[in-house]
C-alpha cells in the first residue's frame, strides 16, 4: 500500500453543475460533515520550515495525521500534481490526543474549519469542501484517474491548483491585512471579505 497523497484541486464558485455531473457518471457520496482541524507546531516551527504537516482532525471520526515532502526524483513527481506523502491513523479521543501531543512539546498553531462532502468513483475521491474564504473541489487518487476525472466533469486542468487551504489562506491574509491566524467560519463572518475570487485565482497553474 502507497503513503503517497496524490491530489488537484479546483476552485468552483458554483458547485451544482459539478454535483449534478458528478451524479449523472455515478459517483457516491459518503456524507458531508463539519471538520475541526489542529495544526501543531514545534518550538522552532520545523513543520512548517520543512513543508510538513501535524494534523488532528475530527469530523465522523479523528483522526492524526502527519505529512511530508516525498523527496520523489523528477520523473514521478512532474510538477502536475500536488503530491505528499501521508501517515494517518484514526484515534479514539480528540481531547485527549492533544493532550499527549502537546505533553510531548508541540503546540496548536493553527485551527481550520470546513464543510467536506467526500464521493468515491472507482479508485477516486472527490471531496466537495466550503472553507470560510471560498468553495473547492479536491480530487485524489493515481495522475491519470485524476486528469480523466476532471476533464469529464469539465474542468479546465490549466485552473487546477496545487496549493493546500493554509497556503492559500496566508496569502489572503496578508494582502487583505486579517488580523487572524485560524480560519475559521466565525472569523471571516466578522470581516468585510466578501469576493476573494482574484486571491484564490492567483493559485491556478494557469494565471
Amino acid at each position: 500500500m502507497t503513503d503517497l497523497e496524490i491530489e488537484v484541486k479546483f476552485y468552483i464558485p458554483d458547485f451544482e453543475p459539478i454535483r449534478r455531473r458528478m451524479k449523472e457518471i455515478g459517483a457516491a457520496s459518503q456524507g458531508r460533515w463539519f471538520e475541526t482541524n489542529l495544526r501543531f507546531e514545534d518550538h522552532d516551527q520545523n513543520f512548517l520550515r520543512n513543508d510538513s504537516l501535524l494534523r488532528l482532525r475530527r469530523d465522523s471520526r479523528n483522526r492524526l495525521t502527519f505529512k511530508s515532502v516525498p523527496g520523489l526524483p523528477a520523473e514521478v513527481d512532474d510538477g502536475q500534481f500536488k503530491v505528499y506523502r501521508e501517515l494517518e491513523v484514526e484515534v479514539s479521543d480528540f481531547e485527549i490526543m492533544t493532550r499527549i501531543l502537546e505533553s510531548l512539546g508541540y503546540h496548536i498553531a493553527q485551527t481550520y474549519e470546513k464543510q467536506r462532502e467526500t464521493f468515491t468513483y472507482e479508485n477516486l475521491e472527490i471531496c466537495a469542501d466550503t472553507l470560510p474564504f471560498g468553495e473547492f473541489l479536491e480530487i485524489e487518487g493515481e495522475k491519470e484517474a485524476i486528469r480523466s476525472m476532471a476533464c469529464r466533469l469539465g474542468l479546465h486542468w490549466r485552473r487546477r491548483i496545487l496549493e493546500n487551504y493554509l497556503g492559500i489562506f496566508e496569502y489572503i491574509r496578508r494582502n487583505t491585512g486579517l488580523e487572524f491566524q485560524d480560519v475559521t467560519f466565525s472569523n471571516f463572518r466578522q470581516t468585510n471579505q466578501n469576493d476573494l475570487s482574484n486571491y484564490i485565482r492567483r493559485f491556478e497553474i494557469g494565471s
